[in-house]
């Protein structure tokens, strides 16, 4: 495992468009499934990586808070499922069952995804208005596996409240921290 941080990819960057196949049900999941919602949260994670595996259980307690809200959850697993089979799509089919999760995840087999929202760990964050413009990236808290903090979610929550309430998000943001994006030979990005 490599300790790596989010790019912090520029505040007011338009959500890039994708076409996924989701893992439970193989459909097809892009921009415009969440058409009808005010914020967009995106999350770049897998299932072998200690730090998802830190806060998974508030991965699912945000997904059941804002089940009835204007927030549109998808997951995203980009890893080397060929040298990562745990974050193959079938491995992730069988986390999204255990942990009850109700919004979409799905498998960026190529990583041009990935790359296009420049994500660089797991978990990796990052929430957009109902412009689809970026309003926040980074940390879910300040918990990490070794760090005994408790998972709140507190930073990302707080984003979360703000867009949904017509506030502004501060620009204050902490970077995610976690496992680096196992990336194919071949095809690390150059950020």
């Amino acid at each position: 495992m490599v300790l790596t941080a989010s790019t912090m990819l520029p505040l007011g960057t338009k959500a890039p468009d994708f076409h996924l196949p989701e893992v439970v049900s193989g459909k097809t999941i892009s921009l415009d499934n969440f058409v009808d919602k005010k914020a967009l949260l995106i999350m770049f994670i897998c299932r072998h990586c200690p730090f998802v595996k830190h806060i998974q259980q508030e991965l699912t307690r945000l997904d059941q808070d804002y089940s009835n809200s204007d927030l549109g959850i998808l997951a995203i697993s980009a890893n080397d499922a060929e040298n990562y089979p745990n974050d193959a799509p079938e491995s992730l089919k069988e986390m999204v069952i255990e942990m009850g999760f109700d919004f979409p995840f799905c498998y960026d087999e190529t990583q041009e995804i990935a790359k296009a929202y420049t994500a660089a760990c797991t978990p990796d964050f990052f929430l957009f208005d109902s412009d689809r413009q970026l309003v926040y990236r980074g940390q879910l808290d300040d918990s990490r596996p070794s760090n005994n903090k408790p998972v709140t979610g507190k930073d990302l929550r707080t984003a979360i409240t703000a867009v949904l309430d017509n506030q502004p998000v501060t620009s204050e943001q902490l970077p995610s921290v976690g496992c680096n994006i196992k990336w194919k030979p071949g095809n690390e990005p150059t950020y």
